[in-house]
Formats: C-alpha cells, structure tokens, sequence
C-alpha cells in the first residue's frame, strides 16, 4: 500500500476541510439560482462527494466513502445550512473560499490518484480518476443547476493544474519515489498554480485559429 500524505487524523481533517470548501461553493451556487433549501442540500452535497463517489464506484471501493463514513456526508449538510442562513456573509469572503477550494482541488486529485492506483488501476487511469476526484463534484454541480460544466471552459485554468498534480503522483509512483515528500509537492505544485491561474487569470487555449463571430458566452 502507498503511504498516506499525512497521519490518518490529519488527512481525516484535510478530507473533511476540502468537502466543506466545495460544499461551500456548490451551495452558494444554488442560491445564486434561488434554490429552495433542499436544493442547496442537493448542490452541496453533489460538489463535495460527488468526485470522489464515482471514484469509487469505478475501483471498487464500496460502499464509497461519502456512505461508509459519516462525517462525510454530514459536513456538506452544514455548510449547506450555514450558506443558507448567512450567504451574505458567506459570499463576501469569495476569495478566500477560492484559495481554500484550490487546496481542496490539489488534495483531492493527489489522494485520489493514489487511492485508484492502491485499487489496482494502471497509472494512466489512476491520474484519470484523480482529475476527476477533484473536479468531477463541481461538473455535477454545474450540471444540476443548469449551468455550462466550467471542466468544459476551463477560465482561469481549474482542470489544468488537477491534470498535473495527478500526473505528478503517476510519474513518482512510476519511479516508485511516492512518498509524504513527494506527495506534498504534487499538491503545493497543483495549489500554486491553481492560485497563479486566479492571480493572473491564465485561460486554458481556445480552439486554434478560431475565426467565429460568436461571442464566448459569459
């Protein structure tokens, strides 16, 4: 088996953080949308486990995690209740929840590479299910609220820097030098561009000589 990024009860915490941030955000979506309280229930809980589910629905690992541990799928229930009783405040600390979300993103697409590979998966498939740990939550989220999936207009570069974290952790398994020090610049490597992307809102290419009139919609 692979090492753990951190001790089991600090990578217990770092779970249930990044489930929280993306809850946080799946929630203040569908109250953008003027969602009734149920549907932010549905939004938060779709954003934060909804990556990871699939994940282990794919390698086997059932009952996935978000039904075999508890926490998991309570934390997204609080968010959701705190977005809906306090979203004003909630959203005018925005950017912060960003940052935090950049963390969530560069964890999750570490962890779950790792755990696929632990399944049994090959390492081009791992780093596969490891993106989509990371992003696949907010592709639901986006399309239960009727929204463009933001994987497919990938502003300000969200899936980009998931692709290389997860493909850092294959090439270190690959060389078999997966380790908590390797592991940990994988996710600093993911979270820094994450962050350098929102900074300098970098935009990952559009179609190659592209010539439409069609305005990019907003």
């Amino acid at each position: 088996m692979l090492q753990n990024l951190f001790p089991p009860g600090i990578q217990h915490a770092l779970d249930l953080a990044g489930i929280f941030v993306f809850a946080t955000a799946g929630a203040l979506l569908a109250v953008r949308k003027n969602f009734d309280v149920f549907g932010i229930a549905v939004l938060a809980l779709a954003t934060a486990l909804g990556g990871g589910l699939f994940r282990d629905l794919v390698i086997g690992a059932v009952p996935p995690a978000a039904f075999g541990e508890l926490s998991f799928f309570v934390t997204p229930l609080i968010a959701a209740a705190l977005v809906f009783f306090l979203h004003p405040e909630v959203q005018r600390i925005n950017r912060a929840i960003s940052v935090l979300d950049a963390a969530g993103l560069s964890l999750f697409c570490v962890t779950g590479t790792t755990k696929a590979y632990e399944y049994g998966l090959g390492l081009t498939a791992s780093a596969a299910l490891g993106v989509v740990t990371g992003v696949g939550g907010g592709v639901l989220r986006d399309v239960l609220a009727n929204e463009v999936p933001s994987l497919l207009r990938d502003r300000e570069m969200y899936a980009v820097p998931a692709i290389v974290g997860a493909a850092l952790v294959a090439v270190f398994i690959g060389l078999d030098m997966l380790g908590p020090v390797t592991s940990g610049f994988a996710v600093a490597s993911t979270f820094v561009l994450r962050l350098l992307a929102m900074r300098f809102h970098w935009k990952a290419p559009l179609a190659w000589n592209r010539r439409s009139a069609v305005a990019e919609e907003p």
